[in-house]
């Protein structure tokens, strides 16, 4: 499974910047790089330097300058990779980082797969799969909570955790099969009750992960916020303001928006993935009403809604019918155009709804600070403790805890029903590897190449 040719890749952006980096891993990177590599005294061999040492010269190819560079030798095991690494900062021309790499594989060797050198960091025992899996969740980090929990998993948070578990779940299984195999010496007498609360603290842990994904995957993915009402109360306007652009097209005629708009924005250190819909109403025209069932539909789905009411216009049935749809769903309403003369109270709308009103003019981009306040406070209250919160951000991580859960749960229902002490070991077993396939001990090949898949070149 594990390659041990040498790859090549670049490991910047493309484009044009102050640096560009070209970077080299396998058994074979030190000489490949000594073949293109001259230094400036023409005498230094990169395969007789000090290992995490930098060295000023030329890539060459054949008689022919590429470029001016700095060349970082790095020797397994010492490495992001555990191998032999060279990383070549040239100039950061598309051009001229490109024509290095064509030297680089020229000399022996071949174009990186995306993800390779991640995966072979994870496959050298270099790091974890979660950890492997939190290097591109730093990469594609949108916001600072984000990037503090993507960290504290590269860190090792999530496989400290789950090793953790796995420990413990170990330590009984080789219990029950010592005792038999040998129940002269080792009894199995009152085992159960013995056991019985050490599984209900697994059964505790493991639910307290699983129900961190919810906040892990508003802080990975964003919240999805949902911006619904009647045509023409100001919803486009709003979206607007909050982009900061003319994002949504803003006209006194009522049914502009016909279809959704998306756009992530960044509200205060978090990430909202903001939808703006087709006005709410009765309607007879086709294309408008699609774009009411597809804004409803998206409503269903929000993690937050946002209703905007016109105060310049009386509530009429339209309103009614979204207020009974929020009632019991997380929730912002937004009393807007608060410049113009009120014929609707925030009284009247926090009797019908519940829920907390704010007055705002999306015109006057007045009261928009007090929503985004709002917004935070309703998702985290106070300030992410990331010094010893473990959250799972990653839908595969949730499924392994969901499965290892009830196999847990299942041991638990055995101790209860007085069942024999190997149907505990089986559940168990089952526990243990499904945990595995969170760290990759217990991981088929087919989905190491589909998680290191989605990577970038270069990484």
């Amino acid at each position: 499974m594990i390659n041990t040719d040498t790859i090549a890749a670049i490991a910047t952006a493309m484009g044009n910047s102050g640096i560009g980096i070209v970077r080299i891993s396998g058994n074979d990177a030190i000489s490949v790089a000594d073949c293109i590599f001259q230094s400036k005294q023409k005498n230094k061999k990169l395969s007789q330097v000090e290992s995490h040492t930098i060295h000023y010269g030329f890539i060459c190819d054949e008689n022919e300058i590429i470029d001016e560079v700095l060349v970082m030798v790095m020797k397994g095991p010492r490495s992001f990779t555990a191998e032999d690494t060279v990383e070549i900062d040239c100039h950061g021309g598309a051009l001229v980082t490109r024509r290095v790499l064509e030297t680089v594989l020229k000399a022996g060797a071949r174009l990186a797969e995306p993800g390779e050198f991640t995966k072979r960091a994870f496959l050298n025992g270099r790091m974890d799969l979660s950890q492997a899996e939190a290097v591109i969740d730093v990469i594609n980090a949108q916001n600072e909570y984000a990037l503090k929990s993507s960290v504290r998993q590269l860190r090792g948070s999530v496989s400290v955790k789950i090793k953790e578990l796995r420990k413990k779940i170990i330590y009984e299984i080789a219990f029950i099969e010592s005792a038999l195999d040998d129940p002269e010496h080792i009894s199995l007498d009152g085992y159960g009750e013995n056991l019985m609360p050490e599984i209900k603290k697994m059964e505790q842990d493991l639910l307290k992960l699983i129900r961190s994904s919810s906040s892990g995957r508003v802080i990975s993915e964003g919240i999805k916020t949902v911006i619904i009402g009647k045509p023409n109360a100001g919803k486009s306007s709003l979206m607007n303001v909050l982009v900061g652009e003319d994002r949504a097209i803003v006209t006194d005629i009522a049914g502009t928006t016909r279809d959704i708009l998306e756009e992530h924005i960044n509200l205060q250190g978090i990430s909202l993935h903001i939808i703006d819909t087709a006005g709410i109403r009765s309607t007879n025209d086709l294309v408008e009403k699609i774009g009411v069932d597809r804004a409803m539909e998206a409503a269903k789905d929000a993690d937050l809604i946002i209703y905007v009411v016109d105060s310049s216009r009386a509530l009429d049935e339209n309103d009614f019918k979204i207020m009974e749809f929020i009632k019991g769903r997380r929730a912002i309403i937004l009393l807007n155009k608060s410049d113009l003369k009120a014929l609707v109270s925030v009284e009247e709308i926090t009797n019908r709804t519940g829920h907390q009103v704010f007055l705002v003019s999306a015109k006057e981009e007045t009261g928009i600070d007090r929503l985004e306040e709002k917004i935070k406070s309703l998702f985290y209250e106070g300030e992410i403790d990331f010094n010893d919160q473990v959250l799972i951000t990653n839908m595969r991580h949730k499924e392994a805890l969901r499965e290892a859960l009830e196999s847990i749960q299942m041991v638990k229902k055995s101790i209860e029903d007085g069942m024999p002490e190997d149907f505990f070991s089986i559940d168990l077993m089952n526990a243990y590897e499904k945990l595995g396939l969170i760290v990759g001990e217990s991981v088929e090949e087919d989905l190491v190449n589909e998680i290191f898949s989605k990577f970038c070149m270069g990484k």
